[in-house]
This record gives structure tokens, C-alpha cells and sequence, in this order.
């Protein structure tokens, strides 16, 4: 299989907070235009594994290897070089209070590109569009609904066109109608971009609605207890813990399981 099949290769991964190790020995690849899932109860660290991915926090011990380059060992120079090709979408939105929908977008392609104002205004304007936000250009973030914040937080992450998307609990703190059209959103921007996704998630219809690949971490042993397809992990668990999970378990209650 051609490197470029996996723009995300995770070896020997061990995630740690000083002695306090979260999980250790991780190892999995993503492919390329999948919506791959980090799933597991509360506090199991796929948060974490996140930050490690996004290049927030280094590991212990395990290489991370984005789009065929090991992040960690590159240059600092080139690691803001290379950062425009990862775009995130962090649980809050994550957007500028201060600043407008069009302004939140216009600041990456200001720092990372050499475009004009009116080719900055034009991308920023077609990337709203793109989420559904036309005419929303002048609006401030508090200005608009729970949902419409996350489509916008969508756009500015795809703002500079980038190879791989994060997505942390995007449906976190919206109403289930707004939590499905966002899956929807998610489901035809890898469809028409064949962009590469990865995605932490709780929630049950948008893992078996969008989700092609997951894996699950689990608290107890460390360590990644179950992959393959959402439906695959329903229909055949390897441990009672996922069966208990994507049959609407609580992750709160799960995560204290002995």
C-alpha cells in the first residue's frame, strides 16, 4: 500500500502527564478519505490523543507520523510550515468573540498566505457558503446559534484547503436537530473533498452515521481494546465494555468500570 494511502501513522504511541500515563503502546494507521473515530468513555484520553495528533503535546514514548513527515522531529521553522495543512475544529468552535465570521476566517489566510484582501474576502465568503452561512459574513460569533457557531468553526478549519481535518466532539452542546445537520455537513465535505477526518466522539448516531474506521480506548488496560467499522464493533464487540458502549451505555458510569 503506497504511503499516501495513510496520511496518519501512529507507532508505539505511549501518552503521558509527568508519571501519569494515560495510554501506552498505541498503534494504527488512518487512511486516506476516512472519517475515522476516537471512541471510549470519559476520560479514557482520546482528547488527549488529539492534542498528540494536532501536535499539542509530544509523546513519551511512539513516533506520529501526519502526512509522511514525523512531526515531532522536524525543525520548529517547519513545523509552523507545515501546521496550514491540518485544520481543527475544536468542542467551543473556537472562534474570535471580537472579530466577525469573516475576519475569524481571514486571519489563518493572512498569516499563511500571500493573497490579497479581495482574494482573502472571496475564499472566506465561498467557505461560509460552503457550510451554509451565506450572508453571515458580518455576524459575530455570539450573534449566532449553538450550531451555526460549529459550522462556523468547520469553515474557518477548512479555510486553507487542509489535508487533514480534527474534529473535537463536534455535536457537544447542540440540540439533536442541529447535531444531525451538522453530520450531514461532515458527511458531504468527505464526500465532495475527499478530505481526511478524524473525530472524537460520544455520540452514538453520529459515530454509526459518519464514522467509516473507530477505535476504542480503554481506561482500564490502557490501551486500544477494539477497531474496525462502527457497525462491526456493534455487531461483533470484542469486550463487553464496547458492546456496553454502542448499545448506549453511560460513559460516565462506564469509565468507572473495575
Amino acid at each position: 500500500m503506497p504511503l499516501d494511502d495513510f496520511p496518519i501513522e501512529v507507532s508505539h504511541l505511549t501518552m503521558a502527564y509527568g508519571s501519569r500515563v494515560v495510554m501506552e503502546d498505541l498503534s494504527f494507521q488512518v487512511r486516506r478519505g476516512e472519517v475515522f473515530l476516537l471512541i471510549g468513555p470519559s476520560g479514557c484520553g482520546k482528547s488527549t490523543l488529539l492534542r498528540h495528533l494536532i501536535g499539542l503535546l509530544p509523546p513519551a514514548k511512539g513516533t506520529i507520523r501526519l502526512l509522511g513527515r514525523e512531526f515531532w522531529e522536524l525543525p520548529e521553522e517547519e513545523q509552523s510550515a507545515f501546521l496550514p495543512r491540518i485544520g481543527v475544529l475544536f468542542q467551543s468552535g473556537g472562534l474570535w468573540s471580537s472579530m466577525t465570521l469573516e475576519e475569524n476566517l481571514a486571519l489563518p489566510l493572512q498569516l499563511h498566505t500571500r493573497l490579497d484582501p479581495g482574494e482573502i474576502r472571496e475564499i472566506c465568503r465561498c467557505k461560509l457558503e460552503l457550510v451554509g452561512l451565506a450572508g453571515f459574513q458580518d455576524y459575530y460569533p455570539a450573534q449566532l446559534s449553538g450550531g451555526m457557531q460549529k459550522r462556523a468553526g468547520l469553515a474557518r478549519a477548512m479555510v486553507l484547503d487542509p489535508e487533514i481535518l480534527f474534529f473535537d466532539e463536534p455535536s457537544a452542546g447542540l440540540d439533536p436537530v442541529s447535531a444531525r445537520n451538522l453530520d450531514r455537513l461532515i458527511q458531504q465535505l468527505r464526500d465532495s473533498l475527499g478530505t481526511t477526518i478524524v473525530m472524537v466522539t460520544h455520540d452514538l448516531d453520529s459515530i454509526f452515521s459518519v464514522g467509516t474506521q473507530a477505535i476504542y480506548l480503554d481506561p482500564r488496560t490502557r490501551s486500544i481494546l477494539g477497531r474496525g467499522t462502527p457497525q462491526e464493533l456493534r455487531s461483533q464487540p470484542p469486550a463487553p465494555e464496547i458492546r456496553d458502549f454502542l448499545a448506549g451505555g453511560d460513559p460516565e458510569r462506564l469509565a468507572q468500570r473495575p
